[in-house]
């Protein structure tokens, strides 16, 4: 116990939808003297949990239920799961900076927080002023922070605009110093979420660096939230994934990452078509996209099917049928193209589904188009100009650890490096 830093005990949080504002003086004091002699709120309502996909029947939601954790000094922590499973509410908690509905939270030592973009700055302090402000909230003297502050103003990049103040900065500008102030300022317990996507690669990079030397060489903890599945895996010793407010699993961060991949469930099919040229003597009825299985998106490095449903009525056969797709990325830059005249095919075949499936695939995280072409006897049947798009998540491609940023390039390729010493 002696190493446990931070416990969350039956932690709830729930919200009123709709009107706020409606307590009274002497609600909240039959609340503190109910709570004071151990017994539950007598205004808790029955509410209902947080799942945004369908619509409720209750004013009152369950942001949070029941979560119960323990972090050890040291410990770097990811929470993982879908927008509004809760996990920015639990951060909130977690900083003090709301109150949970019922249950507690036992921390030993200071926190620092970076929750939100210029959280914990005043604009119209300067750079300076504000890390000085931050270093006293944490109750640091002016000579602890003083020691500090090279480092901070060099770690931020914000040098040249330390003496301006805050509100003149850009968004990364300001998570860069506040990042810096939140690790420098050496709180016991370090609590990130998801600002950093507001930095540049080499900031992410940089900041990721700074929060593993936090927790292995200083022995401070992190709480770290990311929909970044690589930072997660690079920098996290342990991982929860949060699902509609409760916790869905809690163990290792490479088990965490598969849980919550495979809970991101593929509902992709497509039926309605625009931009549409051609005879219609054959053409697309449907289009399903999916991953290893029917229900899971495409991962980089794993199996994608991309299976059409065709409208065939005269029987055409295999030998008259052409079939081409061409998949392009955001900016329309072609990235493949598939056929049915690069493979072999039974000629005398008739058909109603078609299915192109890529054992591993080669394509990095992101947003694809799909064109696709139907020709019959050399002359265009069915022509669809970004017939339908899909997403590919995150893979460890490399099976080592490592998710290579899209930034990067959309394609993964498997290569082997050899070294050696010239004689």
């Amino acid at each position: 116990m002696a190493d446990i830093i931070l416990k969350a005990e039956n932690i709830s949080k729930q919200y009123r939808l709709g009107l706020v504002g409606t307590g009274t003086i002497s609600h909240d004091l039959n609340r503190w003297w109910y709570k004071i002699r151990g017994k539950d709120d007598p205004y808790l309502k029955v509410g209902e949990s947080n799942d945004r996909s369908t619509k409720g029947n209750s004013d009152y939601v369950w942001a949070l239920q029941d979560i119960n954790f323990e972090v050890k000094r040291g410990e770097v922590l990811g929470i993982i799961g879908k927008n509004g499973a809760g996990k920015s509410t639990l951060l909130k908690i977690l900083s003090k900076v709301t109150s949970p509905t019922t249950g507690e939270i036992k921390t030993r030592g200071r926190i620092a927080s970076l929750l939100e973009v210029g959280t914990g700055f005043h604009g119209e302090m300067t750079g300076r002023e504000n890390i000085y402000l931050n270093g006293a909230i944490l109750g640091m003297t002016k000579k602890e922070i003083t020691s500090k502050i090279d480092e901070i103003i060099e770690f931020s990049g914000c040098q040249r605009y330390i003496d301006t103040p805050v509100k003149r900065y850009s968004s990364g500008m300001t998570v860069r110093l506040a990042f810096a102030v939140a690790a420098f300022l050496e709180p016991e317990i370090l609590v990130i979420d998801e600002v950093l996507a507001v930095g540049d690669a080499d900031f992410q990079a940089k900041a990721i660096g700074k929060m593993q030397d936090i927790s292995r060489g200083d022995g401070r903890t992190v709480l770290f939230v990311s929909h970044n599945m690589s930072s997660v895996k690079s920098l996290c010793t342990r991982a929860i994934v949060l699902k509609n407010g409760v916790i869905g699993f809690n163990g290792s961060t490479a088990d965490a990452i598969n849980n919550y991949l495979k809970s991101k469930k593929n509902n992709f099919s497509h039926t309605e078509f625009e931009h549409r040229k051609g005879t219609g003597i054959v053409k697309i009825k449907k289009v399903e996209v999916f991953g290893e299985l029917e229900d899971i998106k495409p991962q980089s490095g794993h199996p994608i099917t991309l299976r059409f449903q065709i409208d065939n009525p005269r029987k055409i056969k295999l030998q008259d049928f052409e079939f081409d797709l061409r998949i392009d990325d955001n900016l329309d830059q072609r990235i493949a193209w598939l056929s049915t005249k690069l493979i072999k095919k039974e000629k005398n075949s008739t058909f109603n589904c078609v299915e192109f499936t890529i054992d591993r695939l080669q394509l990095n995280n992101g947003i694809y188009h799909v064109t696709t072409h139907i020709i019959v006897k050399n002359i265009v049947s069915d022509w669809i100009q970004k017939a339908f798009s899909f997403e590919v998540d995150q893979g460890d491609y490399y099976d080592n650890g490592f998710f290579v940023p899209n930034t990067q390039g959309k394609t993964l390729l498997d290569f082997e490096i050899n070294f050696s010493e010239n004689q």
